[in-house]
């Protein structure tokens, strides 16, 4: 005993003396202040489709009254923007590879602001068209951009927390679109909608100027073999100089550049500027990219589907039907839908590095199906009662406002966070051009058909449809989307290409239980017989 004390004197002798601050748990990095700075600026570009989406909902009413133009010209007009989009973010992808993300940004500002010139300056239906041609597609450029090169420029601690901005900003042009609304009704009808269309210009020649201050995206550089631009960049946007290091070994591997070199510039090998990606993608895909392809696909599917737009797009026309009958209460009450769109948005971005990407999603679309189906009850009350029903117009109000606030804090965020984080470096920016593009088809569909399902099997039923398909949603999620927090972007592979992964891990924990049940029951046995033994030899 005394030769091991005085062993244990010579080891504690060769270490300095320990404090409490030793036995603290490691510090976790701070925010990166560049980083979320170039997040927040490409991010912005979102704000154009917000401002579309929610300054739309109360044009059309006047723009109507103006033009005297039918339901279904309304749908159209509404809801084609999105389709428009998909020209715009199939475009960006290969534009991004070839230009550089940030000038594409760049780009999307430039044809957004022509659009919004065009709409603001319309005199008919067909000239507005064309300017909801050319703002489509700046909107669809801006769109798949801002995700991709936001998760490209974010470390992994808060990869979530940043990509999730677009989404953010998204809602915050919802929010201006509505007080625009708000703002320009006073005017005479004829004015007051061009005014609310044609304000678009503002955000979009800010936004052109501001950007050109950030840095181009490390992934980007590298993938044009600019290894010592590439890594100016990571070691201003990584937490760490060792995680800058890293992150680089990682993209020079997804890349295909060996790691021993360390040129500022290297040659980059032929296939990684994007002529084989359509192939890889659709043709000849891996068990991995074809899952994440499915996953990216799917994701941005559901989140239209489900109705989103319908609700922010028809805000006043839902509010009009349960019962609100002045257009200033109706935009009043629109302007609450967009307030808390926002209030939950900014909740959601601390909680997707804390909480996960999945159990996020999951509750969020569980509340949604529920008040979905809640405000499907309320609007058939409303419908079928011949006096208003007080209580049932708030029950509306108050369901309206539970769906959109579910799902900002859940579906609205981590479709744009999931689709930019999974697919490999090479394939990054033509799968996520895909994801919004299904997105924007989608959510045009949704958004030109409202009004006409609406009419087919009253607005009740139209929301329990929706409620339906959030259902369905939530099983898809649950078995396809694996979780993805606080993996880097090179790691990813790794996760995709198990269709049935939820199935085999279900599995697994069903065979370690029995296994272990197994060992406990043998205990017990062994203890027992160990029992009866001694007592027996007690009797003898």
């Amino acid at each position: 005993m005394a030769d091991l004390r005085s062993q244990n004197n010579v080891i504690l002798a060769g270490q300095p003396p320990k404090t409490l601050e030793d036995f603290d748990p490691p510090k976790k990095p701070g925010r990166n202040m560049y980083a979320i700075a170039c997040a927040t600026l490409a991010s912005m570009t979102s704000v154009l489709l917000g401002y579309d989406i929610g300054v739309m909902s109360g044009a059309i009413i006047y723009i109507q009254k103006d033009l005297k133009i039918s339901d279904l010209q309304v749908e159209v007009l509404a809801g084609i923007l999105n389709l428009y989009c998909l020209i715009g973010s199939c475009a960006a992808g290969r534009t991004s590879d070839w230009i550089g993300r940030r000038y594409t940004i760049v780009v999307a500002q430039v044809i957004f602001f022509v659009g919004a010139i065009f709409m603001g300056l319309a005199t008919n239906y067909a000239f507005l068209m064309v300017g909801r041609f050319v703002a489509g597609v700046g909107v669809g450029f801006a769109l798949m951009i801002a995700p991709v090169y936001t998760a490209e420029v974010s470390p992994a601690s808060t990869r979530g927390f940043l990509t999730s901005f677009p989404e953010v900003f998204i809602n915050l042009g919802i929010l201006l679109g509505y007080v625009s609304n708000y703002g320009f009704s006073k005017l005479p009808t004829n004015l007051g909608w061009r005014l609310m269309l044609g304000v678009g210009v503002v955000p979009s020649v800010i936004l052109g100027i501001v950007v050109l201050g950030m840095p181009e995206s490390p992934r980007w550089l590298v993938m044009q073999g600019r290894l010592g631009d590439a890594k100016k960049v990571l070691d201003k946007t990584s937490d760490s100089k060792e995680e800058a290091d890293t992150r680089l070994a990682d993209i020079k591997g997804a890349a295909g550049i060996p790691e021993n070199c360390t040129d500022d510039i290297v040659p980059v090998p032929k296939q990684n500027h994007g002529e084989d990606v359509w192939k890889e993608l659709f043709v000849h895909p891996t068990p991995a990219v074809r899952h994440a392809l499915i996953a990216g696909v799917g994701i941005h599917f559901f989140q239209q589907i489900t109705g989103i737009d319908s609700v922010v797009l028809y805000s006043p026309r839902i509010f009009a039907k349960a019962g609100i009958k002045s257009t200033n209460d109706m935009l009043l009450a629109t302007m609450a839908v967009g307030f808390t769109k926002t209030i939950f948005i900014l909740v959601a971005t601390f909680l997707l590095d804390r909480i996960g990407r999945r159990p996020l999603l999951l509750s969020s679309v569980a509340g949604m199906i529920f008040s979905l189906a809640m405000l499907g009850t309320g609007m058939t009350i409303v419908e079928h009662s011949d006096t208003k029903l007080t209580w049932a117009v708030a029950l509306c109000i108050a369901m309206v406002l539970a769906f959109v606030a579910l799902f900002s804090i859940g579906m609205g965020p981590i479709t744009w966070v999931y689709s930019s984080e999974i697919f490999p470096l090479r394939l990054r920016a033509q799968g996520t051009s895909i994801g919004v593009a299904v997105n924007r088809v989608t959510s045009g569909v949704i958004s030109m058909t409202f009004l006409s399902l609406s009419r087919g099997i009253t607005f009740g039923g139209a929301f329990f449809l929706y409620a339906s398909i959030a259902t369905v949603s939530w099983f898809f999620f649950y078995f396809m989307l694996p979780e993805t927090q606080g993996r880097t972007l090179e790691d990813m592979e790794g996760l995709f290409g198990n269709f049935g992964w939820k199935f085999a891990e279900f599995k697994k924990k069903q065979q370690q239980n029995h296994d272990l049940n197994k060992e406990v029951r043998g205990e017990a046995n062994g203890n027992g017989r160990g029992q009866i033994q001694l007592g027996t030899n007690r009797q003898s």
